[in-house]
Formats: structure tokens, C-alpha cells, sequence
């Protein structure tokens, strides 16, 4: 199957019946994207603590940066200016940016919501804004990103079925007025299905905003505090009413058991800044789960980070090196944590796509979940909600 127009096409691979899992591959201004992919997050077009090229060494080839954090800062008329957010960061591969939607969900003390747009404050500054879905556009057509998305209003998920069906409706009317004003024919505009966990909601907000015929389509609005089981149900509901031939992407999910859950489901594009936060903060994931390097029983661990890995850090050093960096507060530490972290998840989305195609998909992924070790469920939605609280 194949999407064709906008300089963008994206081709499905012939695959195994045996689940919803794709593999595909995006063709964008900037080259070829195979999918299922994940997209390291940079949002303020730099992914923390790595230069381009490591991304690329990794064999990264896309990322995400957003459009919030960037009209705040340097302003979207520096990047514009400079030759656009590719050439400002040096960056030469494909890019996608969020509206910035999320941002704004998560400032909910500085922002107030109506149909026009949101007005929000500032978290740097305190100063106030308007972005409208024209302005979010606008400003994302002069980044030159090679995928951009609409506007959309992000329900909390403990929301009422009325606040959340009201932010379901502004979300497909802002998604017209994006679309009405989309003007750049070498990015592909992105709708974002809304819904929170209402099945009725999902179902309602997918098949409008597919009868208005975007490039793509993402699941929003989940991985925000909702139980795990809730998230995954969601997903497969809301994929049941997208179109198979056009992109779908969950936004914002990144843990690796959460990955593999995902394609199961039919998801073709991920993000998260899970893998670089946790990397900042001595977490390494492994085959069997995640530890913090930072406990004493890794003080004389001669071992690499992980066995098998081929990262740069698991060539070059010892677990106990990287212990007496994280234990030092040494700023290497976060760069070789965070080039192991999305090594691991770059691999992983590579042997995703490899089952998928050889049709051993189902064994996979009934194997890494029986091996990996997810973080546990209370910890993770307490870690969840501190998260979005510090961010208020």
C-alpha cells in the first residue's frame, strides 16, 4: 500500500497475518524512514547531551523537537531566519514536530483553553501568549519540519466524559482550521485522534478526522497517568478505525515493554523523552529490565552496561566506570547513559521490524515480554504525576 503526494510517501511491507504488527517505511524530503520506528525527543532541537552525529551513529533517523519550547526559545524567527530548524541544529534527516499541544496540556495552572486557541503563560518567563491552530501551522511550515501536527486539545485522563467529549470536539475543529491553512507541499500534516479512555469518544474522533483525509494519524492524549491497561486497550480501539495504508503514531510512549505492546497493535511511529530522562538519572535498560547504576553492587562490576550490546559505551567501559561517573555527578556519565539507552531502543524497534517481516512476530514478542521486567505499575504513575506536577 502506498501514500503518495506531498514529497511523502509510505509504503507497507507484506507481512505475516499473524497480528495487527506492521512494517513499513516513510519516505520523507529527508530520506527514508523504516517503520516501526522510535523518535528520541528534542525538544529544544537538541537531543540532551548527544550531537547529531552520535544520533546518527546509533543509526537514529528521525527525530522529534517541539514547537512550543521552540517559538519560547531562540523564537521561530531566529530558526527561520538561520535556514530552518534542519540546518540550525545540523541536522540533515527527517524531523517531526509536535504543536505543542502536550506542553500546553501540562502547564495547566498558566493556560486557559477556548475555541479560538489557548492563551497560556510563559514557564520561563511568566509573559503571556496566544497560539491559535493557523499560528501552530504557521509556525511549524517555517521550522520546515518534515512532518508537523495539528494543534489538539489534551484532556487530562481522570477527566469527566463531558470535558473530555468538549476537548474531543475542539480537537477535530482545530484540525480543520489547521488543515484549511496548511499551505507547505513537502511536509505531511498529521491529525491527533483524542478521546481519553471513552472507547465511544476514540471511535467518534477517529472516523472524523479520517473522512477529512490527513497524511497520517496520531493516538494522543494517553501515557499521562492512566492505568497500563487502560493505554492498551485504548490504542487498539482507536487503531481499529484508522486507515491501514497511512501512518499511525502513538505519541508519547517509549518504555520498551510499552513498544512492543504497541506494534502489536499496529503502531508504525513512537516518541518519548523516557529513554534520555531515565538515562540522566542512572537507569539502564537491559533485556530483563531497567537498574539504576548508581547502587553500590555495580562499584567493581568489570561487565559492560549490557551483554551483547554494541553501543559505544558497552565497547568502551566498564559498568564500574560508569557507576563512579554517575556516583561523581560527572556530565559524561548522562551522554554515555543516554547513547546506551537509545542504542537499546533502536535495536529494539530494528528486531521488531525484523520478526514482523519474517513472520515470527508473535514468538518476539511473547519472549521479551516474559524476559523484560517493566518498571513497577505504582512506582511508574507516582514517578508520572511528579513529573507533570514539576511541571506546573
Amino acid at each position: 500500500m502506498r501514500l503518495t503526494g506531498h514529497r511523502h510517501q509510505f509504503h507497507l511491507l507484506p507481512t505475516s497475518p499473524e497480528s495487527a504488527a506492521r512494517a513499513g517505511e516513510l519516505v520523507t524530503p529527508h530520506g527514508p524512514v523504516p517503520t516501526p520506528v522510535f523518535l528520541p525527543v528534542g525538544s529544544q532541537a537538541t537531543v540532551k547531551t548527544l550531537t547529531p552525529e552520535e544520533l546518527k551513529e546509533i543509526g537514529l533517523p528521525m527525530i522529534l523537537a517541539n514547537t512550543y519550547h521552540l517559538y519560547l526559545r531562540p523564537g521561530i524567527d531566529v530558526i527561520e531566519k538561520m535556514g530552518g530548524l534542519h540546518r540550525f541544529m545540523g541536522w540533515d534527516q527527517a524531523i517531526l514536530t509536535d504543536s505543542g499541544g502536550y506542553q500546553i496540556f501540562s502547564l495547566a495552572p498558566l493556560r486557559q483553553i477556548n475555541d479560538q486557541g489557548v492563551v497560556f503563560r510563559s514557564h520561563i518567563d511568566g509573559s503571556e501568549h496566544l497560539i491559535t491552530p493557523e499560528l501552530a501551522v504557521q509556525f511549524q511550515e517555517s521550522l520546515g519540519a518534515d512532518i508537523i501536527m495539528v494543534l489538539d486539545d489534551c484532556p487530562a485522563h481522570d477527566d469527566s466524559f463531558e470535558k473530555v467529549q468538549r476537548a474531543t470536539a475542539r480537537t477535530r475543529q482545530w484540525a480543520d482550521r489547521c488543515q484549511k491553512h496548511h499551505s507547505r507541499s513537502d511536509q505531511a500534516l498529521y491529525a491527533i485522534v483524542q478521546g481519553g479512555v471513552f472507547p465511544e469518544l476514540r471511535r467518534q474522533s477517529a472516523e472524523g478526522l479520517t473522512a477529512m483525509g490527513f497524511d497520517g494519524y496520531a493516538i494522543g492524549g494517553l501515557s499521562i497517568g492512566e492505568p497500563k491497561a487502560a493505554t492498551l486497550t485504548t490504542i487498539e480501539a482507536t487503531a481499529a478505525f484508522l486507515p491501514p495504508g497511512k501512518p499511525r503514531y502513538l505519541m508519547g510512549v517509549g518504555s520498551p515493554e510499552d513498544i512492543v505492546e504497541g506494534a502489536a497493535r499496529g503502531i508504525d511511529i513512537f516518541d518519548s523523552a523516557l529513554p534520555t530522562r531515565v538515562a540522566r538519572n542512572g537507569a539502564i535498560f537491559t533485556r530483563q529490565g531497567r537498574y539504576n547504576i548508581r547502587n553500590n553492587k555495580y562499584r567493581l562490576r568489570e561487565q559492560p552496561l549490557m551483554s551483547g550490546c554494541d553501543c559505544y559505551t558497552c565497547r568502551t567501559f566498564s559498568t564500574a566506570y560508569l557507576h563512579h561517573l554517575f556516583r561523581c555527578e560527572e556530565l559524561l556519565a548522562y551522554r554515555l547513559a543516554t547513547i546506551h539507552n537509545l542504542t537499546f531502543i533502536h535495536r529494539l524497534m530494528q528486531d521488531i521490524r525484523g520478526a514482523i517481516l519474517n513472520g515470527t512476530f508473535g514468538a518476539f514478542q511473547k519472549n521479551f515480554l516474559a524476559e523484560y521486567k517493566p518498571s513497577d505499575e505504582e512506582v511508574r504513575l507516582r514517578q508520572k504525576q511528579k513529573w507533570l506536577k514539576s511541571r506546573q
